[in-house]
């Protein structure tokens, strides 16, 4: 009988060791698909910061001008309220599915690849 043991200690011994690595592999590779999915985001998200900073001045500029050219300042900011309102309404109601499969192929395909 203590022969058996003798023989499965070292098997044992080495599936354990092959699951602490399996597991350490599974850790490392979800942290790599994670910190690479986050900076994309990140940088995407920052991206978008300053170009939305961008667009207001620009929206502002652009309802002054329209204001100036239609009598009355906030004739401007009625119009590109007006523009804004039309195109959450293509966005919201057209293209709402479109944009969530797209985001959720994105994510998938990341963590899958």
């Amino acid at each position: 009988m203590e022969n058996k043991t003798s023989y499965f200690e070292p098997l044992f011994e080495r599936l354990e060791e092959y699951g602490k690595t399996s597991f350490d592999l599974i850790k490392l590779k979800t942290l790599d698909k994670s910190t690479e999915i986050l900076s994309i985001y990140i940088s995407r998200g920052i991206a978008l910061f300053v170009f939305s900073i961008f667009l207001v001045f620009a929206n502002i500029g652009l309802a002054l001008w329209l204001g100036d050219l239609l009598g009355k300042n906030y004739y401007g900011f009625l119009c590109v309220a007006g523009f804004y309102a039309i195109v959450w309404g293509v966005l919201a109601f057209v293209l709402n599915d479109r944009i969530k499969r797209s985001i959720s192929n994105s994510l998938i395909s990341k963590f899958l690849n």
